[in-house]
């Protein structure tokens, strides 16, 4: 208790101080007039659209190609031989792997969302626990079908993805993958591991062809398919950026955390591995690196840098804070410390989606009434 108390004490001068900036930023980029949109032209958001597409989205499918690769290698290595050692290989190797997957998570748009690839990654929220009921069905049949990766993109994706792994890791009767070696169970974790990679593979290709995907997010113009303009490209990045923070609000916090309503900690994702945080601290330096790397900043009028500077400064804010709250949720959603610091989420990632969809996207001439919110 005497060290509890300082602690909480200190963070509710924080969480109050940064509210209270938080509410005078806006000030900031109203000051004087209005800053003038600039002429998005197909030229004036290539580079943006370059950066976005060579520097973002490309090398994070890499990352996560790789990572779920070394997922599945130590999954598998693990089922022949498990041991103390080679169990904490697989949840180092998983939490990297979870890691890459939400820093390019928040690309909700192009072949991610082709053939159900998202939900194959990551089948969630799952409300009616469909994926969990399906996953404790396949193990309690043991049908050696399912223990094969090959097969596995004809099967529910409920039952393929990161959901389904984390309980075949960690969920209930997890503890006997330690017994024996090669059982049902595990050899059915290391299928999935591999479909993961698989499906990641996929990406990076799809991505990385020259004629492709990246072609048409490039190079906006009448004959692209996707981008007919600039401002329809910049437009689809912007909505990357919106989507994504309401995502990390409303799909990742609030499915477990509201405020005044009852915790269900059991719904958050990644509960069970204790990567709930890992997860959500991901998808925010996914929006960070997006909005830095890709000089979105750029296009508005230089008189009104702060406009940039105050949506940096919230996501900095939040990535300060996600990282610090107790992995075990039960504890997070009980704690009034860790409450606080859940709320400061929550507070400034709806701050977040206002500033992006309303100063950043006025400042780049999508109009005061332009909002992602009601379908544009």
């Amino acid at each position: 208790m005497t060290t509890r108390r300082p602690r909480l004490l200190r963070f509710t001068i924080l969480f109050s101080a940064c509210l209270m900036f938080s509410a005078a930023l806006p000030a900031l980029a109203q000051e004087g007039e209005a800053p003038v949109p600039p002429a998005l032209t197909d030229e004036s958001v290539v580079g943006v659209m370059t950066r976005a597409v060579d520097e973002v989205i490309r090398p994070g499918y890499r990352r996560f190609q790789a990572s779920a690769g070394t997922l599945a290698e130590t999954t598998a290595a693990f089922c022949k031989a498990p041991s103390e050692s080679s169990r904490k290989t697989v949840d180092d190797a998983f939490r990297q792997a979870v890691a890459d997957w939400g820093r390019v998570e928040i690309v909700r748009i192009g072949p991610v969302i082709e053939d159900n690839r998202f939900e194959r990654i990551l089948f969630y929220p799952d409300r009616k626990s469909t994926g969990l009921k399906q996953v404790q069905a396949l193990l309690q049949k043991a049908n050696e079908a399912d223990t094969d990766a090959a097969a596995m993109a004809g099967k529910s994706v409920a039952i393929q993805g990161f959901g389904a792994l984390e309980f075949a890791l960690y969920g209930t009767g997890a503890d006997a993958l330690m017994q024996a070696p090669d059982s049902f169970r595990c050899r059915y974790a290391a299928a999935v591991s591999r479909h993961i990679e698989t499906t990641a593979g996929q990406l990076v290709a799809a991505w990385d062809a020259p004629d492709g995907v990246q072609q048409d997010w490039k190079h906006p113009g009448p004959q692209n398919p996707v981008f007919r303009t600039g401002k329809e490209a910049i437009t689809a990045l912007l909505g990357i950026l919106v989507h994504g923070a309401e995502a990390v609000r409303d799909q990742r916090i609030e499915t477990f955390y509201r405020n005044g309503g009852t915790a269900r900690p059991k719904s958050a994702v990644f509960w069970r591995s204790g990567n709930t945080w890992t997860s959500i601290d991901a998808n925010i330096e996914g929006l960070q690196t997006l909005f830095d790397a890709s000089g979105m900043a750029g296009l508005i009028d230089p008189n009104f840098v702060s406009i940039g500077g105050n949506i940096d400064f919230v996501l900095k804010s939040l990535r300060r804070v996600a990282p610090t709250i107790d992995a075990d949720i039960e504890k997070a959603v009980s704690t009034p410390e860790e409450q606080q610091k859940i709320t400061f989420l929550l507070v400034n990632t709806r701050d977040l989606i206002v500033r992006l969809n309303g100063e950043y996207g006025g400042a780049i001439g999508l109009g005061a009434g332009f909002s992602f919110a009601d379908g544009d």
